[in-house]
């Protein structure tokens, strides 16, 4: 009980957060996996160069402004993105509307214009030569290619946890509806092994929230399941 009453100033707080976790998460996700394709597409493109020269030319891209610019990118998609699909302010509610927001955001050419310049840069800069520059350019359209199907895998997957966890969620009040804790506890691992994996939705967040506390609270009282009303809104209060 008390854990939870100190706790409570927390999840107050979570609302005017959960913005910001959501949107730190999506650009993270998203970078990596531009980040991956950008690997792919190189690799592909510059097939006679051995990995080390490779990763040269993949960090003469990086440096001269297309890490930085990749940020820049993902935050303006995300925002062009939710205007386009209605979402004016709060949070997205589902993964379809990141798929949407990403889509309309034009993330795709935006990646392209900045790769055109990065390149050019660092050809100037002579950190890469002009054949391979040319090389480069001329098979973006490949690199755009592996970004959009990286981006695609990559909310694909999320779908794919979320899907989980919404499982192991109705797993364990499965169990706490016919007070099986073994069955309780093999769901909340579950749950736990794969939350911090997936998108912050917050539907999602809140209902393994509670069941975190109310699954903590009755494994802390010796596995009773006798729990008061107010316990239980406590618990709801806290995720």
């Amino acid at each position: 009980m008390q854990e939870i009453e100190n706790n409570i100033e927390i999840a107050n707080n979570l609302g005017d957060k959960f913005k910001n976790l959501q949107e730190n998460f999506i650009k993270t996700d998203i970078g990596k996996a531009i980040n991956s394709a950008v690997d792919i597409g190189l690799k592909a493109i510059l097939p006679d160069l051995i990995e080390d020269q490779v990763i040269d030319v993949k960090n003469a891209i990086l440096e001269n402004g297309f890490k930085d610019g990749i940020k820049e990118i993902i935050d303006s998609a995300i925002n062009t993105g939710k205007s386009a699909i209605g979402i004016i302010t709060g949070n997205f509610e589902n993964v379809s509307q990141i798929q949407m927001a990403v889509k309309n955001g034009g993330i795709l050419d935006k990646v392209s214009e900045l790769l055109d310049y990065t390149i050019d840069l660092a050809k100037d800069k002579n950190l890469i030569d002009k054949n391979t520059s040319l090389l480069i350019k001329n098979g973006k359209n490949s690199i755009i290619k592996s970004v959009e199907e990286k981006i695609e895998e990559t909310l694909t997957n999320q779908i794919k946890a979320i899907e989980k966890v919404e499982k192991y969620c109705n797993n364990w009040n499965i169990g706490y509806a016919s007070q099986n804790i073994n069955e309780m506890e093999k769901a909340y691992k579950n749950i736990k092994n794969n939350l911090e994996k997936i998108v912050p939705i917050e539907n999602i967040i809140n209902k393994a929230r509670t069941i975190e506390n109310l699954h903590n609270l009755i494994k802390n009282n010796g596995n009773n399941f006798n729990l008061s009303d107010e316990e239980k809104i406590l618990a709801e209060k806290l995720a």
